[in-house]
């Protein structure tokens, strides 16, 4: 089995590709090394690894991010587990894997076509971009012109996730949505 590994914007995180599907059927799902909730014995194998905060798994791959320790020292440990994994053929995803964390979603009825096309440009042309940098942006909520995002994996507690808001998403909503004023994370 080979396993790419690709750095990410986001330092303390690194995207980890096993040349298969993660997570199946299921929707993308993040998971805290603080979670009480784990249902992912892919995650769980990974947070056994010294300094891993948070686990990542997207339709094709994997993010991790560390919160102490070095990349020379953990990518091996990581490497090891993710083909551990693989090899023991057991299930990415328990069977609770899809449910996401953040809530509902939250929006006006009147506001319900802006919300639908909020949607479809955040999964037509946001997505798939932040995919590639190991991440996921999800809506959340729309109220009074201001559009919340959910960011995850790669994305959450990047550097440049801001500037990724600011100039890339709340631009590309403003001049597709005139009624958008402004994208804020949740």
């Amino acid at each position: 089995m080979f396993i790419q590994t690709e750095a990410t914007p986001n330092p303390a995180t690194l995207k980890f590709l096993p040349g298969r599907n993660v997570v199946g059927d299921h929707d993308a799902v993040e998971y805290r090394a603080d979670d009480e909730d784990e249902t992912s014995p892919l995650a769980s194998r990974l947070f056994e690894i010294d300094g891993i905060s948070s686990v990542f798994l997207g339709s094709d791959f994997i993010s991790v991010t560390k919160s102490d320790g070095e990349w020379p020292h953990l990518k091996p440990a990581i490497l090891g587990a993710i083909m551990e994994h693989y090899l023991s053929g057991e299930e990415t995803m328990g069977s609770e894997g899809d449910v996401q964390p953040g809530g509902e979603e939250f929006f006006e009825p009147v506001d319900e076509d802006t919300v639908k096309t909020i949607k479809e440009l955040l999964d037509t042309r946001v997505r798939p971009a932040v995919a590639q940098d190991g991440g996921d942006i999800t809506f959340q909520g729309y109220r009074d012109g201001i559009v919340y995002l959910h960011m995850r994996g790669a994305c959450s507690g990047c550097p440049s996730s801001t500037a990724t808001l600011r100039h890339g998403i709340e631009n590309l909503l403003r001049h597709f949505i005139p009624e958008v004023q402004e994208v804020r994370p949740i």
